[in-house]
């Protein structure tokens, strides 16, 4: 069973998300602040996380770059573009403005989750792949070593497949495992990466978005 968190601190959305979603099969787990929200993930891994932006304590942007690995469906009354666009870049899987369908929100949340990284096996682009078990990346069939740093940019970035992820949040997301990666390095990690991707596979897999972050290349 899917396991999806709920942090919301409205009382009347978070019960009423709970009724669909276990009518829908998934396991509900709720946390009605940020604070109460990085106790629950640092006890469970749930699928997917359903965040709202406006919690007491910790606020649903500060909570966001702090959530590794699990896709996040903001849920939010904001509904200027800027604020969507900062959100997604930010590390946000998808973003959906308060009042929404639910009938959309759970289309959206099978998207989700019939992506490979929320399913926990191995990550893809293209003829690309990476396997979070054995950490082999491939390329076309053929191995590629990389380095631990290396490794952790490649995850991230296959890990927000259609996404720009920003240095920051890239930095953020890899330095507690990668130490040696800060932002004066980080360049030459990525430029290294691309390289030996490049090597492999004979074209380029990772773009630059001058001034914000790194994207995957359009599969080709």
């Amino acid at each position: 069973m899917k396991q999806i968190a709920i942090i919301d601190d409205d009382m009347a959305i978070g019960t009423m998300l709970e009724e669909v979603l276990t009518q829908e099969g998934y396991g509900v787990l709720r946390a009605y602040s940020g604070t109460e929200a990085l106790y629950l993930l640092e006890q469970h891994k749930p699928d997917l996380v359903l965040l709202d932006l406006m919690l007491p304590g910790l606020s649903g942007e500060e909570l966001l770059p702090k959530i590794q690995g699990i896709p996040v469906i903001v849920l939010s009354a904001k509904a200027q573009i800027q604020d969507k666009v900062d959100l997604l870049l930010g590390g946000a899987a998808d973003y959906l403005t308060k009042p929404f369908d639910v009938r959309e929100l759970l289309a959206r949340i099978a998207v989700q989750l019939r992506r490979p990284s929320a399913a926990g096996g191995k990550l893809a682009w293209g003829e690309l792949e990476l396997d979070p078990n054995t950490h082999q990346v491939l390329v076309g069939g053929q191995q590629v070593h990389l380095t631990k740093t290396e490794y952790g940019i490649l995850r991230i970035l296959l890990e927000h497949q259609g996404q720009v992820v920003t240095k920051t949040v890239l930095l953020d997301r890899i330095s507690r495992d990668t130490p040696d990666c800060v932002e004066s390095s980080l360049k030459v990690h990525v430029s290294n990466l691309r390289k030996k991707l490049r090597q492999a596979g004979g074209k380029d897999y990772i773009e630059t978005v001058w001034g914000i972050g790194f994207t995957l290349s359009e599969q080709g």
